[in-house]
C-alpha cells in the first residue's frame, strides 16, 4: 500500500468528484440544524473551488447569508470512495459568472436563464478534505474506520491527524 500524501489524496478527491454529476450541499439553518439537498455542482477549479448554481430565493442562499460554514459530501460508487470537503461559501450574482455556470436544461426552473435576477451562483471554497477510497487504496489505519484528513493552509495542503 502507497504512503498516503496530501498528493494523493488531493488527486483521488478530483478523480472521484469529477466522476459524478451530483453532490449533497449541505448549509447551516439558523439554530444550527444541518440542511442536506442534492446540488449538480460544476466542474472543480484550483484548489477544488466549487461552482453550483441555484435559485436566488432558495433556502441554501438565505442560510449561506447567514452562515457561510458549508459542506459538500460526494459519493464515487465506481472506486467505492467518498469525499467531504467542508468550506465556506459565498453567494455570487456577477452575470460573467452566472453566463459561464450556466446548464441549458435549467431553462425549465429558470426561465430568464443566466441573466435573470432569480439565477444566483454559490462559490465553495474547501479548508478541509476528508477522503476514503478502497478503490484506490487510501484507507488509514485503522483501515476502512476513517478517512484521510487534509486541511488547507494558504494555497497548501497538509495532513491533519484525525484520530
Amino acid at each position: 500500500m502507497r504512503p498516503i500524501t496530501p498528493e494523493l489524496v488531493i488527486e483521488a478527491a478530483e478523480k472521484s468528484i469529477g466522476s459524478v454529476d451530483y453532490c449533497f450541499l449541505i448549509t447551516l439553518s439558523e439554530s444550527g440544524q444541518p440542511h442536506a439537498r442534492l446540488v449538480q455542482p460544476f466542474e472543480a477549479e484550483q484548489h477544488l473551488t466549487i461552482w453550483v448554481g441555484t435559485w436566488g430565493e432558495s433556502r441554501k442562499v438565505r442560510e449561506i447569508k447567514k452562515d457561510s460554514r458549508v459542506a459538500l459530501a460526494f459519493y464515487d460508487e465506481e472506486d467505492t470512495a467518498y469525499v467531504t470537503l467542508l468550506g465556506s461559501a459565498q453567494v455570487e450574482s456577477d452575470i460573467k459568472k452566472r453566463r459561464k455556470y450556466w446548464r441549458e436544461d435549467w431553462i425549465g426552473f429558470l426561465p430568464k436563464g443566466p441573466e435573470g435576477d432569480d439565477y444566483v451562483l454559490i462559490k465553495f471554497v474547501p479548508s478541509r478534505i476528508e477522503l476514503m477510497s478502497f478503490g484506490r487504496g487510501i484507507l488509514p489505519r485503522p483501515y476502512g474506520l476513517r478517512p484521510a484528513v487534509l486541511v488547507r493552509s494558504g494555497d497548501s495542503w497538509a495532513l491533519a491527524d484525525n484520530g
